[in-house]
């Protein structure tokens, strides 16, 4: 049995033990990731395995994705502040009773987008709905804002890419992480194309996405590497009355980061590289194997990078270049988006076979692997964005019959 077939056998297997019917303070169906996840609403864990879902399953799981969405908005705060996580007893709306941390990421819309998408343009269930999910936007602007036009996280709890040293251990509110950033990007264009159907009047969320795209172009694309870095907002405010520096005071409101992290990479997925831009990303960065290239994948931090290293941890999990699904999956689309068919044919084939030795040999996959051997490092039975790899293998299959 070659690997796709392996994958797919043992998702349409598996993917019924991520659906969860309504318990305690969640009031809809909803979707867990798999694994020590067993019974949390996950934020952007939920959205992306709903769109891996629905490359393969059948069934009608429209409650279950609905649900995911409106438990989370059935949750947000009078400010628009929202759970990272739900459980069945607690809503998880800071850490350690501390306001001033994070939110759930920019991907409710997204969420809720595609999911009208799959059912033909469906949205009379979002509609009573929709302006908590404005609400939540407007948390993002006016809260996690710069004066660049960039977005930051407010602390490096619970970001995503756990430990990500563009952010991980820095200042409170320093790093416009391009992570972030395109997120945020995608989301604008999320939302208005849920106001669109829904008739309303979704101009300033157009102009913001417009400036935001500028902003990441200007701040975040470092013409010496041809790579797109997260920027340090990390700056002291210019004092006028500082003779020291009155000759000349900085002129710059962020400098970049020069970390290789695989999250540059999402400029592509998210649409906001340049053509130019993107043919030197994967020329110069992706494809070198010193760097992010490798036997498996996409290290999720370049190899050259001091802080590599590949270990089992968890809370936070390894992002210091572990293989993980999802960021295969997210530079494989970047790839396909600006028409690098071979390198994301290459990439394709890489991710079916870390999977398909993953289930042959432990006859599971797991959260993270190796990126020389393929070994899986930490959590069995997780599934999430790894069923991904099936929509990856669809592609290949029709690639062969073209």
């Amino acid at each position: 049995m070659d690997n796709y077939n392996l994958i797919l056998n043992y998702a349409e297997g598996n993917y019924k033990k991520m659906f969860r019917e309504p318990d305690g303070l969640l009031k809809y169906k909803f979707i867990v990731p798999g694994s020590v996840y067993s019974n949390c609403l996950w934020d952007w864990d939920s959205w992306l395995t709903n769109i891996a879902l629905r490359a393969f399953v059948k069934d009608d799981i429209s409650e279950y994705e609905k649900g995911c969405v409106l438990n989370f908005l059935d949750h947000i705060g009078p400010d628009g502040r929202m759970p990272i996580f739900i459980t069945p007893k607690n809503a998880w709306y800071n850490y350690n009773g501390n306001p001033e941390t994070n939110i759930h990421k920019p991907c409710l819309a997204q969420h809720a987008a595609f999911v009208v998408k799959s059912y033909d343009g469906d949205i009379e269930w979002l509609r009573p709905h929709f302006d908590k999910l404005l609400k939540f936007i407007d948390y993002y602007y006016h809260n996690q804002r710069h004066s660049t036009g960039l977005y930051y996280w407010i602390n490096d709890c619970a970001i995503g890419v756990d430990n990500d040293p563009c952010t991980y251990y820095r200042p409170a509110k320093s790093s416009a992480s391009i992570f972030l950033n395109c997120m945020m990007y995608k989301e604008l264009e999320a939302v208005c194309y849920l106001g669109e159907l829904l008739g309303v009047d979704i101009t300033f969320y157009k102009q913001e996405a417009d400036s935001l795209k500028a902003a990441v172009q200007k701040h975040c694309y470092d013409e010496k590497d041809g790579m797109y870095y997260s920027a340090d907002l990390n700056l002291l405010p210019i004092d006028p009355n500082s003779t020291l520096h009155s000759g000349a005071p900085r002129h710059w409101d962020s400098l970049i980061q020069r970390i290789g992290s695989w999250s540059g990479f999402m400029a592509m997925w998210a649409g906001i590289a340049t053509p130019e831009q993107t043919t030197r990303m994967v020329k110069e960065n992706l494809l070198d194997e010193n760097a992010f290239w490798a036997p498996y994948g996409v290290r999720t931090l370049s190899k050259y990078e001091k802080m590599y290293t590949i270990k089992k941890s968890g809370n936070p999990s390894c992002w210091l270049g572990p293989i993980w699904g999802i960021s295969n999956y997210m530079v494989f689309d970047g790839l396909v988006k600006y028409g690098f068919t071979v390198e994301a044919k290459e990439l394709a084939e890489k991710t079916l076979t870390l999977f398909g030795n993953d289930i042959a040999e432990c006859g599971e996959m797991h959260e993270y692997y190796d990126p020389e051997n393929g070994a899986p490092v930490n959590n069995p039975g997780f599934q999430n964005w790894n069923l991904f790899t099936i929509k990856m293998g669809q592609w290949l299959k029709n690639l062969e019959q073209h």
